[in-house]
């Protein structure tokens, strides 16, 4: 199986742990998205026991918590899909409602076609995410 979640460079994981590492999506689109993704190949939350899914989602939620406290977003969407990659995964994504894509999601339709011009510099907020999420906790 060739599964790119699997093959993860060491030099793209700002944090990780036994169960799980945090990974930047990289999309100059939505500075400080960033993916969870659970070490081993499964694919379903519930492939997880009931322990491992608890710590799955609290560092989901430290991404989360970290993420708001950086860049106070209007609103975080959290998504699981798995659908062209099965591989267990959170996507953690900052919304503003400049960007491409709001109120729709993502992978929506676009509403519009450039950030505004107060959007947060990609660089300089993926350097501070970066920074704030190799000291991450697993409690907000």
């Amino acid at each position: 199986m060739d599964c790119p979640l699997c093959a993860l460079d060491e030099n793209d994981i700002v944090w990780r742990d036994e169960y799980c590492c945090v990974i930047p999506a990289d999309d100059p689109d939505y500075p400080g998205y960033y993916r969870v993704v659970w070490n081993a190949h499964v694919t379903e939350m519930s492939d997880l026991s009931a322990d491992e899914r608890r710590h799955l989602m609290d560092v989901a939620l430290a991404v989360e918590c970290s993420l708001r406290a950086l860049m106070n977003p209007d609103k975080i969407n959290l998504a699981s899909l798995g659908n062209k990659v099965p591989h267990l995964h959170w996507h953690v994504i900052p919304r503003f409602t400049g960007d491409r894509h709001f109120p729709e999601s993502i992978w929506g339709h676009e509403q519009r076609s450039a950030w505004p011009d107060d959007a947060p510099d990609h660089e300089a907020m993926s350097d501070r995410i970066t920074a704030e999420l190799a000291r991450i906790s697993v409690t907000c």
